[in-house]
């Protein structure tokens, strides 16, 4: 019986992991997808691909997972650029891509 209840608990474990991971990454496609849509540039592949995931300190003290992101654009449709979005929890922390669309992502997407 302990070890069926292990196996459920593991089980719930991966399942809130998994669905904590997809809600991350549709976060980063959107802010992503509305970055390039603000600066002008084709986002390319519709999609974010992750890159990183380290345990970091939210404001509030508590530990939070912070995964990383990247994303690729296109300012003429000939050339391809890396752009990078950090997300702490749903908290966007860092973001770096089309330069144009920096400051309307900063106004967008709040950090608080």
């Amino acid at each position: 019986m302990p070890t069926l209840l292990v196996l459920m608990l593991v089980g719930a474990a991966g399942f809130f992991l998994f669905t904590a991971a997809r809600a991350a990454a549709e976060r980063a496609a959107d802010i992503g997808r509305d970055a390039c849509e603000a600066a002008g540039v084709q986002w390319l592949d519709q999609s974010v691909h992750a890159t990183g995931i380290r345990l970091r300190r939210r404001d509030d003290g508590w530990l939070g997972l912070e995964r990383s992101f990247r994303f690729e654009y296109s300012e003429d449709g000939q050339d391809r650029h890396v752009g990078r979005i950090v997300l702490l929890g749903e908290k966007l922390v860092g973001f770096s891509g089309p330069t144009r669309a920096a400051q309307a992502v900063v106004r967008a997407f709040p950090s608080g």
